[in-house]
Protein backbone atom coordinates (compact mmCIF):
# COMPACT_ATOMS: atom_id res chain seq x y z
CA UNK A 1 0.00 0.00 0.00
CA UNK A 2 1.13 3.89 -0.04
CA UNK A 3 0.62 6.69 1.62
CA UNK A 4 -3.28 8.47 0.31
CA UNK A 5 -4.01 12.39 0.79
CA UNK A 6 -6.66 13.06 2.56
CA UNK A 7 -8.71 14.35 5.29
CA UNK A 8 -9.12 11.21 7.88
CA UNK A 9 -12.38 9.77 7.56
CA UNK A 10 -12.93 9.39 11.92
CA UNK A 11 -11.82 13.23 12.09
CA UNK A 12 -15.06 14.75 9.79
CA UNK A 13 -17.43 12.63 12.46
CA UNK A 14 -15.32 14.28 15.72
CA UNK A 15 -16.12 17.80 14.32
CA UNK A 16 -19.92 17.24 14.76
CA UNK A 17 -19.04 15.93 18.43
CA UNK A 18 -16.78 19.25 19.23
CA UNK A 19 -13.76 16.66 19.94
CA UNK A 20 -11.44 19.54 17.92
CA UNK A 21 -10.78 22.55 19.15
CA UNK A 22 -8.72 24.80 16.40
CA UNK A 23 -8.88 27.95 17.95
CA UNK A 24 -9.37 29.94 21.20
CA UNK A 25 -12.51 31.58 19.98
CA UNK A 26 -15.41 30.06 20.03
CA UNK A 27 -14.36 26.97 22.23
CA UNK A 28 -15.93 24.40 23.72
CA UNK A 29 -17.10 25.20 27.36
CA UNK A 30 -14.12 26.23 29.63
CA UNK A 31 -11.58 24.77 27.31
CA UNK A 32 -8.62 26.41 25.20
CA UNK A 33 -7.27 25.82 21.71
CA UNK A 34 -6.16 22.30 21.17
CA UNK A 35 -2.30 21.19 20.54
CA UNK A 36 -1.90 19.87 17.16
CA UNK A 37 1.27 17.90 15.73
CA UNK A 38 2.78 16.96 12.79
CA UNK A 39 4.80 13.36 11.87
CA UNK A 40 6.31 12.20 9.15
CA UNK A 41 6.20 9.05 6.98
CA UNK A 42 8.16 6.68 5.03
CA UNK A 43 6.89 6.25 1.86
CA UNK A 44 6.39 2.34 2.40
CA UNK A 45 4.08 3.40 5.43
CA UNK A 46 -0.19 2.86 4.96
CA UNK A 47 -1.54 6.32 6.41
CA UNK A 48 -4.63 7.10 4.67
CA UNK A 49 -8.54 8.38 4.87
CA UNK A 50 -8.80 5.60 7.48
CA UNK A 51 -6.14 6.06 9.72
CA UNK A 52 -7.96 7.40 12.97
CA UNK A 53 -4.79 7.81 15.58
CA UNK A 54 -0.96 8.82 15.43
CA UNK A 55 1.03 5.48 15.27
CA UNK A 56 4.65 5.38 15.66
CA UNK A 57 4.16 2.20 12.69
CA UNK A 58 5.55 3.53 9.42
CA UNK A 59 6.87 6.99 11.22
CA UNK A 60 10.32 8.37 10.01
CA UNK A 61 13.55 7.96 12.76
CA UNK A 62 16.47 9.42 12.47
CA UNK A 63 18.59 12.13 13.91
CA UNK A 64 17.03 15.10 15.54
CA UNK A 65 13.38 13.34 14.57
CA UNK A 66 11.82 13.12 17.76
CA UNK A 67 9.01 10.24 17.23
CA UNK A 68 5.17 11.87 17.23
CA UNK A 69 6.95 14.74 14.82
CA UNK A 70 6.73 18.08 15.79
CA UNK A 71 3.73 20.90 17.43
CA UNK A 72 2.27 22.78 14.81
CA UNK A 73 2.20 26.78 15.63
CA UNK A 74 -1.60 27.37 15.91
CA UNK A 75 -2.40 31.38 16.28
CA UNK A 76 -4.68 31.04 13.42
CA UNK A 77 -8.49 30.56 14.26
CA UNK A 78 -10.72 28.75 11.81
CA UNK A 79 -12.37 30.93 9.47
CA UNK A 80 -16.02 30.48 7.55
CA UNK A 81 -17.81 32.49 4.26
CA UNK A 82 -20.58 31.85 2.28
CA UNK A 83 -20.23 32.52 -0.84
CA UNK A 84 -23.96 32.12 -1.98
CA UNK A 85 -27.29 31.14 0.26
CA UNK A 86 -26.50 27.61 -0.18
CA UNK A 87 -22.78 27.56 -0.65
CA UNK A 88 -20.08 27.59 2.16
CA UNK A 89 -16.22 27.14 3.22
CA UNK A 90 -15.14 26.94 6.55
CA UNK A 91 -11.04 26.56 6.59
CA UNK A 92 -7.78 26.47 8.74
CA UNK A 93 -3.82 26.52 7.90
CA UNK A 94 -1.38 26.35 10.40
CA UNK A 95 0.21 29.92 11.57
CA UNK A 96 3.76 28.97 10.73
CA UNK A 97 5.65 26.52 8.39
CA UNK A 98 5.71 22.89 10.17
CA UNK A 99 9.78 22.66 10.32
CA UNK A 100 11.81 19.83 11.43
CA UNK A 101 15.53 21.69 12.29
CA UNK A 102 18.87 20.02 11.67
CA UNK A 103 17.38 16.54 10.90
CA UNK A 104 18.73 13.42 9.14
CA UNK A 105 16.10 11.53 7.85
CA UNK A 106 18.16 8.61 4.88
CA UNK A 107 14.64 6.40 4.23
CA UNK A 108 13.00 7.93 2.02
CA UNK A 109 9.62 9.68 3.20
CA UNK A 110 6.50 11.29 1.81
CA UNK A 111 3.80 11.81 4.20
CA UNK A 112 2.57 14.11 6.72
CA UNK A 113 0.11 13.19 9.46
CA UNK A 114 -1.83 15.59 11.15
CA UNK A 115 -3.35 15.30 14.74
CA UNK A 116 -4.82 16.22 17.71
CA UNK A 117 -2.07 15.66 20.03
CA UNK A 118 -4.23 16.70 22.90
CA UNK A 119 -7.37 14.47 22.26
CA UNK A 120 -6.11 10.92 22.17
CA UNK A 121 -3.73 11.28 19.48
CA UNK A 122 -6.86 11.77 17.04
CA UNK A 123 -6.04 11.82 13.18
CA UNK A 124 -6.94 15.18 11.00
CA UNK A 125 -5.45 14.82 7.63
CA UNK A 126 -2.75 13.12 5.64
CA UNK A 127 -0.97 15.36 2.98
CA UNK A 128 1.56 13.86 1.12
CA UNK A 129 4.47 15.24 -1.41
CA UNK A 130 7.35 14.31 -3.39
CA UNK A 131 9.61 11.29 -2.01
CA UNK A 132 12.23 13.20 0.06
CA UNK A 133 15.70 11.84 2.47
CA UNK A 134 17.63 14.78 4.59
CA UNK A 135 21.29 14.73 5.51
CA UNK A 136 21.69 17.18 8.54
CA UNK A 137 19.39 19.47 7.53
CA UNK A 138 16.39 21.81 7.97
CA UNK A 139 13.13 20.06 6.51
CA UNK A 140 10.28 22.83 5.95
CA UNK A 141 6.80 22.08 4.79
CA UNK A 142 5.74 25.46 3.48
CA UNK A 143 2.40 26.39 4.50
CA UNK A 144 -0.51 27.42 2.22
CA UNK A 145 -2.30 31.04 2.32
CA UNK A 146 -5.35 30.38 4.73
CA UNK A 147 -7.65 31.28 2.19
CA UNK A 148 -11.13 29.80 1.05
CA UNK A 149 -9.38 27.92 -1.71
CA UNK A 150 -6.16 27.13 -0.97
CA UNK A 151 -6.23 26.76 3.28
CA UNK A 152 -4.81 23.07 4.26
CA UNK A 153 -7.90 22.04 5.44
CA UNK A 154 -11.32 23.25 3.77
CA UNK A 155 -14.28 22.18 4.35
CA UNK A 156 -17.41 22.87 2.03
CA UNK A 157 -21.04 22.89 1.31
CA UNK A 158 -22.68 23.26 -2.31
Amino acid sequence: MANTQSMCTSFLGELMTATHNFGASPTRAGSTADTFKAALYLASATVNASTTAYSSTGEVTGTNYTAGGVSITNATAPASTNSSVTAGVGYWTPSANIVYTTVTLSTAFDTVLVYNSTQSNKAVSVHTFGSQTITAGTFTLTMPSNTTSTALLRLSTT
